[in-house]
């Protein structure tokens, strides 16, 4: 189907096709090599964020497990046959203890995450620097 032009739409891409080249292809079992090597440190870095975040779940049962007891045993102790002043100045003391706990319970799953995080992408970090070696020694192969 050609226009009024002359233009050969399907003939001049066969030309193209038949004039185009291929750079030279890299080593391809070193390239099949690396993206194994990537494949593994993405698995790695995964696997480390999944037992990050078991940790961080139990962790969060554990802290509401105790919680709750917490909570049992204070309302036990705030329902027994004290003076208004003295049933006062318990609360404000479970309060208190209940909110440094809830403060150092955070921090530590903070910490948990952070922990997890930091050791995921140092992974991911020590292969792309790796890959870029590869990428540095297949190129000079080359030239």
């Amino acid at each position: 189907m050609a226009d009024p032009m002359g233009f050969k739409p399907e003939t001049d891409i066969m030309r193209m096709l038949t004039e185009f080249r291929l750079p030279g292809m890299p080593d391809m079992e070193a390239l099949a090599a690396a993206q194994r090597r990537n494949l593994e440190a993405l698995s790695a870095a995964n696997r480390v964020a999944l037992e990050g975040a078991q940790a961080v779940a139990r962790r969060h049962m554990e802290i509401l497990q105790s919680a709750m007891s917490e909570m049992t045993e204070a309302v036990k102790a705030i329902s027994s046959q004290e003076s208004p002043q003295a049933k006062a100045a318990r609360q404000t003391e479970l309060l208190k203890s209940a909110y440094e706990k809830a403060v150092t319970n955070m921090r530590e799953v903070a910490d948990l995450i952070q922990k997890s995080n930091t050791e995921a992408l140092a992974l991911l970090n020590t292969r792309f620097t790796e890959a870029m070696d590869e990428v540095k020694t297949l190129v000079a192969k080359k030239g």
